[in-house]
């Protein structure tokens, strides 16, 4: 069983660089013993996400973030193969359309927030209006630090009403991100994935490293904590965060609903 808080984030002292994103710890054995781990704790929360859906009390929100090609959508590919579609959902977050912009910058996020007995992943989510709005200096210090407070009250509003938060920062080296983002290049069936554009983010890669360490510091709290995920290795990753949900499911003590008396009573002909 993994130690959830050797990546935990301890604001009063968190730092990036003490998370080496080559750790491999999640990994043991052959490539087969490995995979063999995934199927088991893939379908375990299938079984957990079905009672948790079929309760319909508890809420439950998986936050993932991480720079481009950390594997976002990886992570959901492999934690979620043998999860029955009914009762969890995706939300991605890119641009803001016009309408988007024309309300606060929680009002989209808000709207895909999970209902009771769904499970939902955020694929990127409200942080990038702390993480690529100050890297361009769209928004000055003082309105990032405003949105950081607004994010802790926004968070403490879903936990307070039954959301159960998980936040993964998928933490990769800028090494690996250049592997990937050539692999993208090479390989015909993934070059729709690559755009120039993602170059000229990556040359500001320490200002986006500085205010990734900034928000996550600032907004790992007891209700909603972060958890930084050692992305170099695939493998290690998806390990993790499945280990990671699998738990934090279990602590729910979820239950299916007891079965009304009527029924017992009832023959089908």
């Amino acid at each position: 069983m993994a130690n959830f808080d050797k990546y935990r984030v301890n604001p009063k002292k968190f730092s990036l660089k003490d998370f080496d994103t080559k750790d491999k710890t999640e990994r043991s054995g052959s490539k087969e013993d490995n995979e063999a781990a995934m199927f088991e704790l893939a379908t375990e929360i299938s079984a957990l996400q079905d009672i948790l859906h079929a309760e319909g009390k508890r809420k439950v929100l998986l936050i993932l973030q991480g720079m481009d090609t950390s594997g976002k959508d990886g992570t959901i590919r492999h934690v979620f193969k043998e999860t029955d579609p009914l009762g969890i959902r995706l939300a991605s977050f890119k641009a803001p359309s016009d309408e988007e912009l024309a309300h606060d910058y929680l009002w989209r996020v808000h709207q895909q927030a999970p209902k009771t007995g769904e499970l939902v992943i955020f694929n990127r989510s409200h942080y990038e209006d702390v993480l690529i709005v100050k890297v361009h200096k769209w928004i000055d210090e003082a309105e990032c630090q405003r949105r950081y407070a607004q994010i802790n009250d926004f968070e403490r509003l879903l936990t307070e009403t039954g959301t159960t938060i998980i936040k993964c920062f998928l933490h990769i080296s800028k090494q690996e991100q250049k592997k990937r983002l050539q692999e993208r290049l090479d390989n015909p069936t993934k070059t729709w994935k690559f755009n120039p554009s993602d170059l000229k983010e990556r040359e500001l890669w320490p200002s986006y490293m500085e205010a990734y360490e900034q928000a996550i510091k600032a907004t790992s709290t007891e209700y909603a904590p972060w958890y930084i995920v050692p992305a170099d290795s695939k493998t290690n990753r998806n390990l993790l965060i499945s280990r990671l949900l699998c738990q934090t499911l279990k602590q729910l003590d979820l239950k299916y609903p007891e079965v009304p008396e009527g029924f017992k009573s009832i023959v089908i002909d």
